[in-house]
């Protein structure tokens, strides 16, 4: 850990809990619970399209957007304001031990996040959650959507480090895989909604934020 000047985190399902946070959006407007786990099922194909260059770049906001107008229709179902409705992205609650251990990680190294969502929804989450960064980097700024390389690449050189010098955290062990396989460091956290177990040989496998931090030396 002497080695790691900066700490960079997967935020959907690792930093925020969306399927809680959703599924209370959806039914606070009368809208099925089952619609949360179906919009989400969208998102791998509708990043695939831009991935494999079918269509040029489309932030999340448009992603979701397509995402729910299918959804609703397939289900005959409306709502007055489903850009209102998209924007819940842009506020999902953070899992409770995590800005605690954001807070404690944040006095050891730098943390950003290393997201598919766009620095816009991500400002916005931030603000929502409280989630400490001290930058916001990831796919937009190479226009490229994990597990692209350049997806990771851009944002360790964006901090003015090497992939060596900054470890990828994720409850995802496909966005741990992509980041080793580039010389970055890895640490899987285990949370409900995700995977349920690491899959590779990390360097750090955590309970949580708090167990992370602990691990780490914050």
């Amino acid at each position: 850990m002497s080695l790691v000047h900066a700490m960079l985190f997967d935020v959907f399902g690792t930093c925020v809990d969306w399927r809680g946070t959703v599924t209370r959006e959806l039914e606070r407007r009368g809208l099925p619970a089952e619609l949360a786990d179906a919009w989400r099922g969208a998102y791998q194909p509708q990043l695939e399209t831009v991935r494999s260059g079918e269509r040029e770049w489309t932030d999340l906001d448009g992603l979701h957007r397509e995402a729910l107008d299918r959804l609703l229709t397939a289900r005959g179902l409306a709502v007055a304001d489903p850009d209102e409705l998209t924007r819940v992205w842009h506020r999902l609650d953070p899992w409770p031990d995590t800005v605690e251990g954001l807070t404690r990680l944040k006095r050891r190294c730098v943390i950003a996040p290393c997201s598919n969502g766009h620095i816009a929804l991500l400002v916005d989450m931030a603000r929502h959650a409280g989630l400490p960064w001290d930058a916001i980097v990831g796919a937009e700024l190479a226009h490229a959507y994990k597990p692209q390389p350049a997806a990771y690449l851009r944002s360790v050189a964006a901090l003015g480090l090497q992939p060596g010098e900054v470890m990828m955290v994720a409850a995802h062990n496909a966005d741990l895989a992509a980041a080793a396989a580039l010389g970055l460091r890895t640490a899987f956290v285990s949370r409900p909604t995700e995977d349920a177990a690491p899959g590779g040989d990390w360097d750090v496998v955590a309970a949580d934020f708090l167990d992370l931090a602990s691990q780490c030396g914050a």
